[in-house]
């Protein structure tokens, strides 16, 4: 059963950066493309990127475009998500999910995989 582990969370200020690391466990991501979603507060939850099994192919939000940028190591069962010019608009808990073959959607959990989450915010 493949578990996820998000960790890179924090407090930051507006214009900084984070890392945002998604580990997985119990089995290889391997053939999982790679999903984050974050939920701020009061709303529902929104894709962010995502990454193909094989890092081939990525997508964004717009919101995010030209600031986050997704990356996998599958040697580490790994996918990041790198947050530049962050603002408070960004503030929320971020999850990653991963699904076999195909980018998780919010339309369906069908053997998709879920993180616990990790807090974002951005404040000064």
């Amino acid at each position: 059963q493949l578990q996820l582990v998000e960790s890179g969370g924090g407090l930051v200020q507006p214009g900084g950066s984070l890392r945002l690391s998604c580990v997985a466990s119990g089995a290889t991501l391997d053939y999982h493309a790679v999903g984050w979603f974050r939920q701020a507060p009061g709303k529902g939850r929104e894709g962010v990127s995502c990454i193909s099994y094989n890092g081939a192919s990525t997508n964004y939000a717009d919101s995010v475009k030209g600031r986050f940028t997704i990356s996998r190591d599958n040697a580490k069962n790994t996918v990041y998500l790198q947050m530049n010019s962050l603002t408070p608009e960004d503030t929320a808990i971020y999850y990653c999910a991963a699904k076999y073959l195909s980018c998780p959607k919010l339309s369906t959990n069908v053997d998709t995989y879920w993180g616990q989450g990790t807090q974002v915010t951005v404040a000064s």
